[in-house]
């Protein structure tokens, strides 16, 4: 990706201090999704290497992984498949528990969305610390998922996220990083 282009995407994330407590900086991308150019670079971006490829379907993480993954797979020609919070899909369903900073909680996706070997993309708006990213890909694996790669607008490395996927052996592609929480 040009530095150019970098410097847009990044300029185009509203940075939001001591939120939702103090030390921590909330990168907000409703501002990129605000942005036409921004959205539409930032989608293509997410796209490109998969173009040409097979991609089955697209995984978007609730809520913000929705928005992304939805554009990501309609640009794929690709199926998409929410995962959600427990208890918000109407069907039967897989679940998988993980640990969040304060407890734990409960993703879930429909028993028929993801068929044997498919190949999926995994997406979300920021890895962090990595809690529900791995989550969603034991999720998908559970499920017979060949998981093609995992996507992000936003990293942040000092948390390390993105190496507890690439040790699950998933392929981990981001846009921008931000040093710190």
């Amino acid at each position: 990706m040009d530095q150019r282009l970098l410097t847009d995407l990044k300029a185009a994330i509203r940075s939001i201090p001591d939120y939702p407590k103090p030390g921590i900086v909330f990168r907000d991308i409703t501002t990129l999704l605000g942005d036409a150019r921004a959205f539409r670079r930032a989608v293509d971006e997410l796209v490109h290497p998969f173009a040409g490829g097979r991609v089955d379907k697209v995984a978007g993480i609730e809520a913000r992984g929705f928005i992304l993954g939805g554009a990501v797979a309609h640009q794929l020609s690709s199926g998409f498949v929410p995962i959600r919070k427990k208890g918000k899909l109407p069907h039967e369903t897989v679940r998988i528990a993980y640990s969040l900073e304060y407890g734990v909680d409960e993703m879930e996706i429909h028993t028929d969305a993801i068929g044997q070997d498919e190949r999926v993309i995994l997406v979300d708006d920021l890895i962090a610390t990595g809690g529900t990213a791995v989550a969603a890909t034991r999720l998908l694996r559970q499920m017979g998922a060949k998981i093609v790669a995992a996507c992000f607008i936003i990293d942040l490395p000092d948390l390390g996220g993105a190496q507890k996927l690439r040790d699950l052996g998933v392929d981990v592609r981001s846009l921008v990083s931000f040093e710190g929480h």
